[in-house]
């Protein structure tokens, strides 16, 4: 079985950026790995170049806080959704353009892009899930059975489904073609906050306000990995690309990141602190 060492040192904190006037609530990597992009309370987007000394730049727009942030496949893209009701994409250049979807009638919470790119999802408190063309920059569809806010979805690798989750405690399975919620995981205790599949697309997890986490096989829709390590809700979580390990964020103010294999806890990093491994099961 692969071990944390074969995979990548032991963490440690290498940069610390500073910039944001309020909380830091998203963050994502650009796949060409020279920028990092990071939205706020403060209603700005920052870009931060990851080279020594290159400057970073800051982009206003939002007329509220800032709930999600991703880069696009290619990297030349970032969308943010906010509480303002809107979804922003902009060039991650100095320019910072940006073009502005009038998205939902309530806060959006996440939006996200398909693995090719062409298009967007995005959750919101209207109770709605919907999709976007990027290229086109319109509506698509909306998938409308969650009956609570609507924190977070997301695509499969493939395209072929979306995961979303809320506070309706639920977390549903759609399919993008017929447009149908073909599956619907309700043993939530609290509101769902995040979801995301591993990247196979054969499993998702979700996290929730409960501080559990949890994993289900999409191939027979069986609760596969239940996992109670945060003491307090988890904001946000990312499978490793060898989907052997998961790594989450929380508002205990700790990092912590799962080997998936063994099913057990093995690093907690807390801020400038690393914490080695943890020698205990969490079956």
């Amino acid at each position: 079985m692969p071990t944390m060492a074969s995979v990548l040192e032991d963490p440690s904190l290498e940069r610390h950026f500073k910039g944001h006037k309020d909380a830091v609530t998203c963050t994502d990597f650009n796949p060409n790995r020279k920028q990092l992009a990071s939205g706020s309370v403060d209603k700005s987007l920052m870009i931060w170049n990851l080279a020594p000394k290159a400057r970073a730049f800051r982009y206003v727009g939002h007329q509220d806080l800032i709930t999600g942030v991703q880069f696009s496949p290619s990297g030349h893209l970032v969308a943010t959704s906010s509480k303002d009701r809107t979804v922003r994409l902009w060039t991650p250049t100095m320019k910072g353009e940006s073009t502005v979807f009038k998205a939902h009638t309530a806060p959006v919470r996440s939006v996200a892009f398909s693995h090719d790119g062409q298009r967007l999802v995005t959750a919101s408190d209207d109770k709605s899930v919907k999709v976007w063309s990027v290229h086109r920059q319109c509506f698509v569809y909306s998938l409308t059975q969650h009956t609570n806010w609507v924190r977070c979805a997301r695509f499969s690798p493939d395209g072929r489904l979306i995961a979303s989750c809320g506070d309706d405690r639920t977390v549903r399975l759609w399919d993008t073609s017929t447009k149908h919620c073909i599956n619907c995981f309700t043993d939530s205790a609290e509101s769902a906050t995040f979801v995301g599949f591993n990247s196979s697309g054969t499993c998702i997890a979700s996290s929730g306000a409960d501080s559990s986490l949890k994993i289900w096989d999409l191939r027979t829709n069986k609760l596969i990995q239940h996992y109670q390590v945060h003491s307090a809700g988890i904001n946000s979580f990312s499978f490793h690309p060898s989907n052997n390990f998961l790594i989450s964020g929380s508002s205990d103010s700790t990092v912590k990141i799962l080997d998936l294999v063994e099913g057990r806890l093995i690093y907690t990093l807390h801020g400038h602190k690393v914490h080695h491994y943890e020698h205990r099961d969490i079956r």
